[in-house]
């Protein structure tokens, strides 16, 4: 689609229409449905932050609804039918990452035949870092946001109402022109969140049902950003080595907004929000001289700083409200660390060197404190034996609460990819079973089967025996879906499985094919 003459706007070269009037424009955005395996719609359906901040910082004047498809996973080609019919937007975008692109694509054809004119936007991690994949105009994306969205889709949105030319807003890939491919703007700079960002508009919502465990579940952020380079990670490639935070007036307001929405967990999404310890405990401070302890806090943070200040730190963070961590481990071995390029993040230092993995002190650190660890752990790395990856499965069955085991995944930017490809150990190019829990690249030892089949078998027992805790600060939700969180941990299990009459590997056979019909959420308009 040619974006400038949809809205009357002139040719690239012919200026623009700094005199045009502005006209409101109607705006629908979607998150996918696609979930991960750790994180089942059936225990938890978060909101995408994104998406609420994008409509924060529209413009007013622009009328935004905003639509996390999580919530509607089994009725996805209805639910989008029918917002298109009741919103009639001028513009759908869409937030992606590699895993959803294809689920993402199919909506955008769906999109185009019930309203062939509307503007299709894409962004997000994988239009971001793998532009090329959406550069066909076939695809029936016309604009990609390329890395942080809020000011480029103001400015975007700004440019279309006008009829001006979008060519001049920093951050697109944009088509110049019917069928063409995809041309770049300048460069935006990533934001230092100094004032220039509106909080998010969760009221843009207009569906329900986002939970954790039963509790009403949203989004906030403190900061954006990592200093650190881990191989896996795809925060460098998309905002650059640097760390900016948001004063702590706005982060308190973002929260009292959620929690006045009905919100009694809340996650903080923040990419490290740990590389300032002392910020983070002047924020559980805050938190509770707030008021605002009385909800669910989950958090992630890196193992270093949780081992080195955990005993002033975890006890704080009690005090404020968190619950669940989530500890990016990456691998308890010196081997892997190093391939991860996740060794200092994970060092313990005393007298300002290192002196051992800091993963053990970090765990004890929160436990004594009775907050639980999730455990972020990656098996199937280019070297990995089938005794190193036992020995992390071992770890995690032994110190952590509930199991984020994954398995190292090409995404696009990050640095391990290449390193893949190098040594040709990709195997699998199905991008929809990019999600972390499929293994799609075989180590030097090991078939990529053999190492998801692994993590698989041992990871659900350590789910189950993570159920007597749930229970304890979840019981109402627990008694009402007990079984149904059995079932989806067993999928694949049958009463002859569970007798001993079939092996281990028919079921998890059972497993992966249910998991492939679970990822069918739009089909195929081809």
């Amino acid at each position: 689609m040619d974006v400038a003459a949809t809205f009357g706007a002139p040719a690239r070269n012919e200026g623009r229409y700094a005199e045009a009037p502005a006209a409101a424009m109607r705006v629908l955005l979607l998150s996918m449905p696609d979930s991960f395996e750790h994180t089942p719609a059936l225990t938890m359906r978060m909101p995408n932050g994104a998406l609420a901040s994008l409509a924060g910082n529209a413009g007013a004047e622009h009328q935004v609804a905003i639509a996390d498809l999580i919530l509607a996973q089994q009725s996805v080609v209805p639910t989008v039918e029918r917002l298109m019919r009741q919103h009639q937007p001028d513009v759908v975008g869409l937030s992606v990452m590699t895993f959803q692109r294809r689920t993402a694509l199919r909506l955008v054809q769906l999109i185009r035949r019930i309203n062939p004119s509307v503007v299709v936007v894409a962004g997000g991690y994988d239009p971001s870092l793998a532009t090329e994949a959406y550069d066909d105009p076939s695809t029936g994306v016309d604009i990609v946001v390329r890395g942080e969205g809020e000011l480029t889709f103001r400015a975007l949105l700004r440019a279309l109402s006008r009829r001006e030319d979008v060519s001049a807003v920093a951050g697109l890939a944009y088509r110049p022109s019917p069928g063409a491919r995809f041309v770049e703007s300048a460069p935006r700079p990533v934001s230092r969140l100094d004032g220039e960002l509106e909080l998010p508009k969760r009221a843009a919502r207009v569906l329900d049902g986002y939970t954790f465990l039963g509790r009403p579940i949203d989004i906030v952020e403190t900061s954006r950003g990592c200093t650190y380079d881990c191989s896996f990670c795809s925060i460098i490639e998309m905002r650059g080595r640097n760390f900016h935070t948001f004063d702590f007036t706005r982060v308190l307001a973002d929260i009292a907004d959620a929690r006045a929405r009905g919100a009694r967990a809340i996650f903080l999404v923040d990419d490290n929000i740990t590389l300032n310890v002392a910020r983070f405990e002047a924020l559980c401070a805050a938190i509770v001289d707030a008021g605002l302890n009385d909800v669910h806090y989950i958090v992630q943070a890196m193992t270093s700083s949780i081992a080195s200040h955990g005993a002033a730190l975890a006890p704080l963070m009690r005090k404020a409200g968190f619950r669940y961590v989530f500890l990016g481990i990456e691998n308890v071995l010196d081997e892997d660390l190093a391939f991860l390029r996740a060794s200092a993040k994970n060092a313990r230092r005393e007298g300002g060197r290192q002196v051992g993995n800091a993963t053990l002190q970090a765990v004890e650190a929160l436990h004594a404190h009775g907050l639980f660890v999730v455990g972020g752990i990656i098996v199937g790395n280019p070297d990995d034996t089938r005794e190193s990856i036992e020995t992390n499965l071992a770890f995690a069955r032994r110190y952590v609460d509930w199991p984020y085991i994954q398995h190292p995944t090409p995404y696009p930017g990050t640095p391990m990819t290449e390193d893949f490809r190098r040594r040709n150990l990709i195997v699998n190019d199905r991008l929809e079973e990019y999600d972390g829990t499929t293994a799609v690249v075989r180590t030097a030892h090991l078939e990529a089967e053999d190492v998801e089949f692994l993590r698989w078998r041992a990871e659900r027992w350590m789910k189950v025996r993570h159920m007597p805790g749930v229970l304890r600060h979840y019981p109402g939700f627990v008694l009402r879906h007990g079984p149904e969180m059995l079932a989806h941990t067993f999928r694949g299990s049958t009463w002859r499985s569970a007798l001993g009459l079939e092996s281990e590997r028919d079921v998890f056979k059972r497993y992966k094919a249910r998991r492939a019909a679970e990822r069918e959420y739009v089909p195929s308009l081809g």
